[in-house]
């Protein structure tokens, strides 16, 4: 592994380029949202009241309310180490690129419709919750919170998303007009600045006079009227 020599070599080191990108910036706030929902949720989510041993879930008393919110907020974090592993290793490739871009259009908006309707769902609960579970109210109100911001960003990646696939990518090279061993030469006709070099005779070729042809050859004749004799 190599070890940057300087701050100038750190920064242009490529990790530090993949992690300075705003679609990787995204992805990470986005993560790190979703693991303080579900997180939050597993540990002060679940209570029981005095009285019984049976769980309830602090938003709303239902088990059905946590549970969506953890589902959401592992498969949100699954989703976004995905893609993070997708842009780190395949992000550069041309063949596959426009395929990863589509994907991440809507996987993105898709995650920004879950967040909005599921924070919602977890402010309507939460107002009809019961009372008497106070130790969970903090981690409550913080899955509440953390899915308003996770709206965010996942449409902070959305719009991101968006503009990559709008954008048009440069040529990646041009092809030089001698590649593959082939010269393309302009045919241009002869001018006073590039005349015409015809080969001079030498001993194997083959010269011939005008003098040395046949005269019938060189002036050629036309017909000539012949009289023929009467017979009378």
């Amino acid at each position: 592994m190599h070890i940057p020599d300087s701050l100038q070599d750190l920064a242009d080191n490529e990790v530090v380029q993949f992690l300075k990108k705003r679609k990787t910036v995204g992805r990470i706030f986005s993560g790190v949202f979703s693991l303080v929902i579900f997180s939050t949720l597993l540990t002060d989510g679940f209570q029981n009241q005095t009285d019984s041993a049976q769980l309830h879930c602090v938003l709303g008393g239902g088990l059905a309310t946590c549970r969506f919110a953890v589902g959401a907020g592992v498969l949100a974090f699954l989703c976004c180490l995905l893609f993070l592993l997708l842009d780190a290793r395949w992000g550069r490739a041309a063949r596959l690129k426009p395929g990863l871009q589509l994907l991440d259009l809507g996987v993105a908006v898709l995650w920004t419709a879950v967040w909005f309707g599921g924070f919602c769902f977890l402010v309507s609960q939460w107002q009809h919750s019961p009372k008497q579970f106070t130790l969970g109210s903090s981690s409550a109100k913080a899955a509440i919170a953390f899915t308003f911001f996770s709206v965010f960003s996942w449409m902070f990646q959305a719009y991101l998303a968006f503009q990559d696939l709008r954008s048009k990518d440069p040529v990646p090279y041009k092809r030089s007009l001698d590649e593959g061993g082939v010269i393309l030469t302009s045919l241009s006709p002869p001018s006073a600045a590039s005349p015409i070099h015809t080969p001079t005779p030498g001993p194997t070729s083959l010269t011939y006079s005008t003098s040395s042809l046949s005269p019938h050859l060189t002036n050629p004749k036309g017909p000539r009227l012949v009289m023929m004799p009467d017979d009378n």
